[in-house]
């Protein structure tokens, strides 16, 4: 009987130290990359468009369930890094390889009012150039890499939308306005207003003394007065001081052309408070081809819709050197804009969000640091932890 050879067999090499770690950040990183690419992945807010909603140096959670997950179409890159390694502008992906997209079931749709992440359609090969006036440092990158962004959804594939004195529209409706949504106003004083003791105490971060040349759109007076981004309960706030004498909504007139906003062309006269009305593209629906169209829609059709040999001048579109007369198109597109309506690049300024870039719905804010405190005490905005998101 080889007892021998049974006991030779029933022991086990016991694993070194060296080797437990190993084994355990390998376990680690594998749940993290698979938590992270099918179930929910963590954000930070860098930058003001949607305050009051969500502010400056807050941390979310997306869910990528919600739409459903998409699988990579770039699988050659570093776990756990998104466009270069940490730290540094050394690419932490290599495009030789790059696969068909595809989206697995979930359990929604986008829909409007939702508080969306997504893929930067502009960051394009063929389009980073042209938008870098509106969002300075583009670079070009894969569809699964571009950089994230995070919007409220206004209008959802099918939707006409207008924007009528800064009122979003969609289907002739004018649409609910989110809790934190922040708009441009004009504070007429008369004195000088402390502005730790007024702004700050009541929640307004972003506000600068009005001169005649601050904005062309207002009209010239020798008024004193304040320039504040906020929501209508901080301006409700403001008015029972007795030394705010008026307070107005600072809407761009309709007929005037803002510079840089989307599409660029001259057929249109719309700026970020008066826009459209536009169609939002979705799978199946068929358009003509007119001018307007062609300034509207060309660059979906041309980039963002698998095609080839598409080529857009004179404000035609031809493939393969035949003029196309009408197109349909084969996705769903979104309409993003930010709740700081007035500092917020989003849709009106580069356009529609095709559904291949959506990649989840932000649930809720798990930590909120305040980058400018007043004091120590305040770096934690204790009141906005673990809050769910609107």
């Amino acid at each position: 009987m080889p007892v021998t050879e049974l006991t030779a067999k029933s022991e086990k090499q016991k694993k070194s130290v060296v080797r437990e770690w190993f084994d355990s950040i390998l376990f680690a990183v594998i749940a993290a990359v698979i938590i992270r690419w099918l179930l929910f992945s963590a954000f930070v807010i860098p930058t003001p468009s949607m305050e009051n909603s969500l502010l400056v140096g807050e941390y979310l959670f997306t869910s990528r369930l919600h739409y459903g997950t998409t699988t990579p179409v770039t699988p050659l890159q570093i776990p756990l890094s998104h466009q270069t390694v940490w730290g540094t502008e050394i690419p932490s992906y290599l495009d030789w390889i790059k696969l068909p997209q595809f989206r697995l079931p979930g359990f929604s749709d986008v829909k409007r009012g939702d508080v969306v992440v997504f893929n930067l359609p502009v960051e394009h090969p063929d389009l980073y150039q042209k938008y870098s006036t509106v969002l300075p440092n583009l670079k070009p990158h894969p569809l699964d890499l571009r950089s994230n962004y995070i919007k409220r959804c206004v209008a959802i594939a099918g939707d006409r939308l207008e924007i009528r004195d800064g009122r979003v529209v969609v289907n002739g409706t004018a649409s609910e306005i989110p809790v934190g949504m922040q708009n441009e106003y004009f504070v007429a004083t008369s004195t000088t207003v402390n502005e730790v003791n007024v702004f700050r105490k009541n929640g307004i971060t972003a506000f600068s003394q009005y001169t005649e040349t601050y904005n062309d759109t207002l009209p010239e007076n020798d008024e004193p007065g304040y320039i504040v981004k906020t929501t209508e309960a901080n301006i409700e706030k403001l008015k029972s001081y007795d030394f705010v004498k008026r307070i107005s909504p600072v809407i761009l007139p309709k007929g005037y052309k803002e510079p840089y906003l989307f599409p660029v062309t001259d057929l249109i006269d719309w700026n970020k408070d008066n826009y459209g009305p536009v169609m939002i593209p979705k799978q199946g629906m068929k358009i003509s081809l007119t001018p307007i169209n062609v300034a509207l829609y060309g660059e979906i059709i041309q980039n963002h819709e698998g095609n080839d040999d598409i080529v857009i001048e004179n404000q035609e579109i031809k493939k393969a050197g035949k003029k196309l007369e009408a197109y349909t198109f084969g996705q769903d597109y979104y309409f993003m804009m930010g709740d700081n309506r007035h500092d917020s690049a989003d849709s009106r300024y580069w356009g529609f969000v095709p559904k291949d870039h959506i990649v989840g719905k932000a649930i809720f804010v798990w930590m909120s640091i305040d980058p400018d405190p007043t004091s120590f005490m305040n770096k934690i905005r204790w009141e906005r932890l673990f809050r769910v998101i609107k």
